[in-house]
């Protein structure tokens, strides 16, 4: 098997005397490394299951007890679990799909509301890599002054964590009663999510430094307290693009300025890829105002129930589970509909 050869390889390599001299070095073979792991393991759990279920099936046919239907039917359950997540391994396979991810939120029309549906996507995102045991950094926060948030953005490290997340890119819808309403009114609130690939340092952006400005300032806390006394926190502004960056997550300047240039660097990478895409349909990168109807997906609490996105049409009403990172069926059906679409055009 091609992958199980592979995986040798990269084993050899990694244990030759001086591999990790130069450990900066070895990232894009960590990467594959991960990725053929990953791979191997679907193919494996893949084929266990389908064994597992085989074997209840030739049992339940030679003794139909209630316990046999029972074990029978749990393991035709989970054979077909595996054969959605061996699906969702064969949709990744876009060049930069198994890069980690740098994810960004921020609230959009709605004001209070918005700041709160952004801490509560957050919070989705967070439970969501949780549940996959992948890496969190948060790199940046700003506080809303009377809840929420202004802005987040997150480093999320996993096998595939780009090509899971990326279908999540664009504007988020939120329907319930506003807890900051005394009414008890019905609100709506926006908030808007944006990935990009981290990319290898060894991808070549050219960023010049008369292109950057850079402001320090001091990093801050829930309202208004200061993490640190020092002009720690670094913004980088890229002047002919009008990107910019901030990051207020480390005690060391030069450390936020090193991932503030990172995800610059990204952003810079993924604006590129998307004018190389121009002339396809591109998912959020003419995004429209964070407001009605430029909506990827809406997350309905009253009067009914249901969060349904827009592109794929796949709906759940589990909207608290949901809530709580159980994402995976959304980001599969993303990736399908986008598969079909290539598939469709390509015809």
């Amino acid at each position: 098997m091609q992958s199980r050869e592979r995986l040798l390889e990269i084993e050899s390599q990694l244990s030759k005397p001086g591999a990790w001299d130069k450990p900066e070095e070895l990232t894009p073979v960590l990467r594959e490394k991960s990725a053929v792991e990953f791979r191997l393991g679907m193919y494996d759990a893949l084929s266990q299951a389908r064994q597992n279920a085989l074997e209840w099936l030739e049992l339940a046919q030679e003794d139909q007890s209630q316990e046999a239907l029972e074990a029978l039917a749990e393991n035709l359950t989970a054979l077909q679990t595996r054969l959605g997540d061996t699906e969702l391994a064969i949709l990744l396979n876009g060049p930069d799909d198994n890069s980690p991810a740098i994810l960004e939120i921020h609230p959009g029309a709605g004001g209070v509301d918005a700041q709160d549906w952004a801490e509560m996507l957050l919070r989705m995102y967070l439970r969501w890599a949780e549940s996959r045991s992948f890496q969190v950094d948060e790199l940046d926060r700003l506080y809303g002054e009377e809840a929420g948030i202004k802005s987040v953005t997150l480093q999320i490290n996993g096998p595939y964590a780009y090509g899971l997340l990326k279908g999540e890119a664009g504007i988020h819808r939120l329907i319930r009663i506003s807890p900051f309403d005394a009414s008890g009114r019905r609100h709506t609130a926006f908030a808007s999510v944006d990935v990009y690939p981290d990319i290898d340092t060894n991808i070549e952006i050219d960023v010049r430094e008369e292109d950057l400005r850079i402001d320090v300032f001091r990093a801050s806390g829930p309202g208004g307290q200061h993490v640190n006394r020092t002009n720690s926190a670094v913004r980088i502004t890229h002047l002919p693009t009008n990107i910019v960056v901030q990051c207020q997550n480390e005690k060391s300047q030069l450390k936020n300025k090193a991932f503030a240039m990172k995800v610059l660097k990204a952003r810079l990478y993924e604006r590129e890829l998307k004018a190389l895409e121009a002339s396809k349909k591109a998912d959020y990168a003419s995004k429209d105002a964070i407001a009605f109807g430029s909506q990827i997906r809406t997350y309905t609490l009253q009067p009914y129930r249901l969060v349904k996105d827009h592109r794929s049409g796949y709906e759940d009403s589990a909207v608290d589970a949901v809530l709580d990172g159980r994402l995976d069926d959304f980001l599969r059906s993303t990736l399908l509909r986008v598969h079909e679409e290539r598939k469709g055009g390509n015809g």
